[in-house]
């Protein structure tokens, strides 16, 4: 890689994008203050007062005018799906690229790939947190978002895309990864990573991580790591294989989130942990094992989660009660199947940190295996679990029919790769963030792309 690139990140897709700003149109025209885009006969119209101005393939506006050149994009939703949605009124630098896909605008942010990152950084965590956290999250954030680029420059010279579902009789497995993205390189919520623009304003000391690490990224055997994270382990990460397509990625294994023989450093030949064994996955579960993300230290915590993030405070082991009626109706809108009365929830395979890798939703009227993650997390809620590292007991058992189902879970997220609690406990207990990067991301190096 010869410079820094400049990354389209997906903000909004809605049938209308609200957004305000003064801008350089192209050709010499301009727009100021508050517009509207929508889609007109397949063209992207805006209007911003009496103008209207339609464009066939969408449309690039460059912020102008002195000061910080940047846009306010209105009601941008963050945690889509989640269960902290809401919608935010997000300020953006780089250009505002407006696209049409079928009666929907798609509106895109264009900026530089350190700039985005000053953002992730302070979207992903409070932007107070511990230097050694932030140096660490840059890299990890940094190396992701390059292996991504890297992946879909690959997958467009293949001319397709690899398979994220399987369905056949009485099985569904289901991934999603970024390649769900078309037409811009990353989207800003989750399901990426969070990017807010400059409203998650950038702290002198988040702009020195930036800085201090400029083009840094993990690499492992010369290629730049697809560096993953989520928000708590759980104890144990959980290895790529599990969560996304069959394949195994060195780096991203099963690691104890703990110091290993009690020394004061991470031993990167530390003996994995693997409790996919359903006994030794209901005795990790149902247990308080020794982890680094195994912390009720609220100034840690305060530090790495965002304001909405710390509404959750039961993110190490968690507790979810569902009433008959209620988890027949959830199973039946999220997944489209009418199972009828839920008779039992099966885990059939589970990865090294006890998350479910499939399972089988036993109903009156049917039976599914279903998989992945994310989508076992998909269809057992509303929003989503908080992992799919869970075991279930039935309650209230009569002719078969359970009147409860009692799930007792471990983690936050995905678990693969860095783990941000525990991340964040070790960058406040002194760890540099080569030992913190070192530990969650094994046999990988530090290198320097720009």
């Amino acid at each position: 890689m010869s410079g820094e690139p400049t990354i389209a990140v997906g903000i909004i897709e809605a049938p209308s994008v609200e957004f305000e700003g003064d801008f350089d149109a192209g050709a010499g025209a301009a727009l100021r203050g508050h517009c509207t885009a929508r889609i007109d006969g397949g063209r992207v119209l805006i209007e911003s007062g009496a103008r209207r101005a339609r464009y066939d393939s969408g449309v690039l506006l460059a912020p102008s005018g002195s000061g910080v050149r940047s846009f306010l994009l209105k009601g941008v939703t963050i945690g889509i799906n989640f269960h902290w949605e809401r919608k935010e009124d997000q300020r953006f630098t780089g250009a505002l690229r407006l696209l049409a896909r079928g009666e929907r605008v798609v509106a895109v942010n264009e900026v530089s790939l350190e700039e985005y990152l000053a953002s992730v950084i302070s979207s992903e965590m409070s932007a107070s947190s511990s230097m050694n956290l932030l140096k660490a999250h840059a890299v990890t954030s940094r190396s992701w978002l390059i292996a991504q680029l890297d992946r879909s420059r690959m997958l467009r010279g293949r001319g397709k895309r690899p398979a994220t579902l399987r369905e056949e009789a009485g099985l569904r497995v289901r991934w999603y990864d970024r390649e769900d993205h078309d037409m811009y390189d990353v989207c800003a919520d989750d399901h990426c990573q969070r990017y807010q623009g400059i409203t998650k304003g950038a702290t002198p000391a988040v702009r020195r991580a930036i800085d201090e690490t400029r083009g840094e990224v993990l690499l492992y055997d010369g290629v730049v790591c697809d560096a993953r994270f989520s928000k708590s382990c759980g104890g144990i990460t959980e290895p790529f294989g599990t969560v996304w397509e069959e394949r195994h990625v060195p780096y991203l294994v099963n690691i104890r989130d703990v110091r290993p023989r009690g020394d004061e450093r991470p031993d990167p030949d530390y003996q994995l942990t693997d409790v996919s064994a359903e006994q030794a996955a209901g005795s990790w579960i149902t247990g308080s094992p020794d982890a680094f993300c195994n912390t009720a230290d609220r100034e840690i915590l305060s530090h790495v989660l965002l304001k909405y993030d710390q509404e959750t405070t039961d993110f190490f082991r968690w507790n979810v009660t569902y009433a008959q009626d209620e988890i027949a109706a959830i199973v039946r809108e999220r997944s489209g199947v009418d199972f009828g009365a839920i008779r039992d929830i099966v885990p059939l395979e589970r990865g090294p940190s006890g998350r479910l890798k499939l399972l089988r939703i036993v109903g009156e009227n049917q039976t599914l295996a279903i998989g992945k993650e994310l989508e076992i997390r998909r269809t057992l809620s509303r929003s989503h679990l908080y992992s799919s590292a869970f075991v279930v007991n039935r309650q209230d058992v009569r002719h078969g029919v359970p009147g409860r189902f009692f799930l007792r879970g471990a983690g936050w997220g995905h678990g693969v790769g860095l783990c941000q609690i525990g991340a964040a406990v070790m960058g406040a207990r002194g760890f540099s963030p080569e030992e913190i990067l070192a530990h969650y991301f094994p046999g990988t190096l530090l290198s320097r792309l720009y």
